[in-house]
């Protein structure tokens, strides 16, 4: 004799908590609840308290993409960034996240691929947008032409230097690129030394250009000569590569390095030539990696507020978001030379440089 099997009853799924639940076990009305959720001030301490407790107790989860829908808002705003590990940027990306967060508002981050251009920008910013970013910000080194934007006049966007056109809804924050590469600079002509060679990033680098820009004016106004940089990609391998090709063109006293990476590969082949740092070559790098005061000689450089940087790019954006009319005057975020044991005078006899 076959049994026959009795069927197990359908498993009950949970339902969903709503607001109206928060509702009914705070004693308050639905509005009233996503007053409390959405930071009104227009109820009563004892009420916001009731409300929460009631969140908390039933584990109710707000529904993002219908909250979005009846609003009209998402709360998001787009990251556009290249694919790279490059300190700087990385950073750049990590505190422009959390200063969004601070703000309670998402992020999407969009990469742009490596040195694919200004065409590669403005395909992330499209795709940003179509994931639903209110508004994005550009922190893309390869941008060039600022102008490829102007395709995105309704769009909140906040870019690094100077704002190609006047849209109502772009700003721009600048980091102080220039001002760091005259600090570590002038740093190097005061200690004594006759000028100062240069170790320079890549040219499709914003920031490389503005940083040898900014080596550049420092030596014009001290009446000195600028020796022709050597270009290397950031890594320490390209510094490494770019020393050894200075010192064949003949002595030097002072070396001011794009980058911590590329200023510890000038270390290392200044070592491998016999020579001190800084008792034959002093070096100043930019960035002031973490590991920079941890070095065999400990690395003088440029530390820029990469959080300020990206503190100031939310604000901005949240303004125009907002509709705010664009602040007037904005000085770029200041950088500051940190001295450490890799810089000092140059060597008995050695102050005329090359």
């Amino acid at each position: 004799m076959v049994r026959q099997g009795v069927a197990a009853p359908p498993r009950q799924v949970p339902r969903a908590v709503v607001m109206a639940d928060v509702a009914r076990a705070a004693g308050v009305s639905p509005k009233t609840v996503s007053r409390v959720l959405n930071g009104s001030s227009q109820v009563r301490p004892e009420v916001r308290e009731r409300v929460h407790a009631a969140v908390a107790r039933l584990g109710y989860r707000r529904n993002g993409a219908a909250r979005a829908l009846a609003a009209g808002r998402t709360d998001v705003i787009g990251i556009v960034a290249p694919e790279t590990d490059l300190h700087g940027v990385a950073q750049h990306v990590l505190d422009v996240e959390r200063a969004a967060r601070e703000r309670g508002l998402g992020t999407v981050v969009v990469t742009t691929g490596d040195g694919e251009g200004d065409d590669a920008v403005r395909r992330a910013v499209d795709r940003a947008v179509s994931l639903g970013a209110e508004g994005v910000v550009v922190a893309e080194p390869l941008l060039r032409d600022p102008a490829v934007l102007d395709a995105f006049a309704d769009v909140p966007l906040v870019v690094p230097g100077e704002l190609a056109s006047p849209h109502p809804l772009h700003r721009s924050v600048a980091a102080a690129e220039e001002e760091g590469a005259r600090l570590a600079t002038e740093h190097l002509l005061g200690l004594g030394h006759g000028t100062v060679d240069h170790v320079a990033g890549p040219a499709s680098w914003r920031p490389a250009v503005l940083r040898e820009r900014g080596w550049r004016a420092a030596l014009r106004a001290a009446g000195a000569l600028a020796p022709e940089p050597v270009r290397g990609d950031w890594s320490a391998r390209s510094g490494y590569d770019a020393t050894r090709e200075l010192l064949v063109r003949g002595p030097f006293t002072a070396l001011f390095a794009a980058n911590d990476s590329m200023a510890i590969g000038a270390g290392r082949a200044l070592q491998e030539a016999g020579l001190r740092v800084p008792g034959d070559v002093s070096v100043v790098g930019f960035d002031d990696l973490p590991e920079a005061g941890f070095l065999w000689a400990p690395l003088s450089s440029v530390r820029q507020d990469i959080a300020g940087v990206a503190r100031r790019a939310v604000e901005l954006l949240a303004g125009a978001m907002a509709g705010e009319p664009a602040p007037v005057g904005a000085p770029p975020v200041r950088a500051e030379l940190v001295v450490r044991a890799s810089s000092g005078p140059p060597p008995r006899g050695g102050g005329a440089g090359r």
